[in-house]
């Protein structure tokens, strides 16, 4: 019977090697999975020892090619970093094999260098989510937390076949916003754009007409004048009042009382805090929940999202929330007493407390703020628009107002008798 060199870690994260007699290279991976942890090198007992020499090697000898140095990547990117991983791993393969095929295969220069360096610390002994936090710009402290409850358990492939689900769908949910507020924000532009464009070419070729006849001209025409002379004549200021209230509002926020009252103040907006409110409330259960099936305990869950809404009002509530769990008391509780998460959220949160099963609850959970969230973009989505084109309206009514009393008012002037 063939003899297998094996290197694992177990779950307490240490480096385990031996030997192993398996009638394959299968049922040795099955073994160091079953009695010694997750399974990260398996090879033939003499290839192992051909290969001891190019693996030390490997520690000391720089990268012939060069390092590339990897910074950040897109979500798209991550996520199918996270995808090809989960599914060579779910084929059978070692971490070690699954790595080297992810070296040959990403073509991209910072996927190919990202896998190339997470290799590296695999041969230098390290785990992966010891080697995941060299990139915290690119793996959250969630994301690494994740993988090293996998490695612990034994279930790696299972986590990051969670972990590309989790992604998918904050992804998804994020695009679904900002595709639904594209076409409003658009219209806003193309209109305002319309006004000026309107205010300053062809006002100006009416009003000069009127101004010729030296004759009174009525309020409304005068009052369209000093609009458009403002415009012309004044544009300068209103720029230098925007940028100087994007710096004031800069400097504010970049305080920690200004970001506080900021955040408080973008939590309450009637209208945009509803679409805020319903993606924190979608975002935080289904983050939550994923954490809490895949092994992490709840009062490490809730450190690892209480900064998750990026709201400094929100984190200040939810490390309320987690030193109440810490304290003993129910976390549907906790979130209700700082009054951050409407009543229907916290009654089936506590469902799921009774029930013992508090991952699946937030995941459905997840589910109705996500329909929610549809909704409220759906509305506001569908109002805007009418909205410009009223606010459009108005302001081409005003303008037509001003230029037909005027006409009436020279023609009044003209009809015999008149004035």
């Amino acid at each position: 019977m063939p003899q297998f060199h094996f290197v694992a870690r177990s779950s307490k994260g240490e480096l385990l090697e031996g030997l192993l007699d398996c009638t394959d290279r299968a049922a040795a991976i099955r073994e160091v999975e079953k009695t010694k942890g997750f399974p990260v090198r398996i090879q033939l007992a003499t290839a192992a020892n051909a290969k001891e020499a190019p693996a030390a090697a490997a520690k000391t000898t720089p990268d012939p090619t060069g390092a590339i140095a990897v910074q950040t990547l897109s979500y798209d990117q991550q996520h199918l970093f996270t995808e090809q991983l989960a599914l060579l791993l779910g084929a059978g393969m070692t971490l070690d094999e699954a790595l080297q095929i992810l070296v040959r295969r990403m073509k991209h220069p910072k996927m190919h260098g990202l896998a190339k360096k997470l290799h590296q610390a695999l041969v230098e002994g390290r785990s992966l989510s010891q080697a995941l936090k060299d990139f915290p710009k690119i793996f959250e402290p969630l994301y690494i937390n994740m993988v090293a409850a996998g490695e612990a358990s034994g279930t790696l492939a299972d986590i990051l076949k969670r972990l590309v689900t989790y992604l998918a769908e904050v992804k998804n949910l994020r695009d679904r916003v900002q595709q639904a507020l594209v076409y409003p924000a658009v219209l806003v532009v193309v209109g305002f754009v319309m006004v000026i464009f309107f205010m300053t070419f062809m006002v100006p070729k009416l009003m000069k007409f009127f101004t010729d006849t030296n004759q009174e001209l009525p309020l409304p025409t005068r009052i369209l004048m000093n609009v458009h002379g403002a415009i012309a004549h004044y544009w300068w200021v209103g720029a230098l009042a925007v940028v100087g209230t994007t710096m004031l509002l800069r400097t504010w926020t970049a305080t920690a009382s200004g970001r506080k009252q900021w955040d408080t103040i973008l939590w309450h907006i009637p209208g945009y805090s509803s679409v805020l409110r319903h993606r924190y409330y979608a975002q935080f259960a289904r983050t939550l929940g994923t954490l809490l099936l895949n092994g992490v305990t709840l009062v490490r869950a809730l450190e690892l999202i209480q900064d998750i809404a990026g709201n400094v009002y929100v984190l200040e509530r939810m490390k309320l929330v987690q030193r109440s769990v810490v304290d003993g008391v129910a976390l549907s509780n906790a979130m209700t007493q700082q009054n951050i998460f409407p009543e229907l959220f916290s009654d089936m949160l506590s469902v799921g407390e009774q029930s013992g099963r508090l991952g699946e609850t937030l995941n459905n959970i997840a589910d109705v703020y996500d329909r929610e969230l549809d909704k409220q973009v759906r509305m506001i989505s569908t109002l805007i628009p009418p909205l410009v084109m009223v606010g459009i309206a108005i302001v081409v009514g005003f303008v037509v107002f001003g230029i037909l009393s005027a006409v009436f008012s020279m023609t009044k002037g003209l009809r015999p008798g008149g004035g």
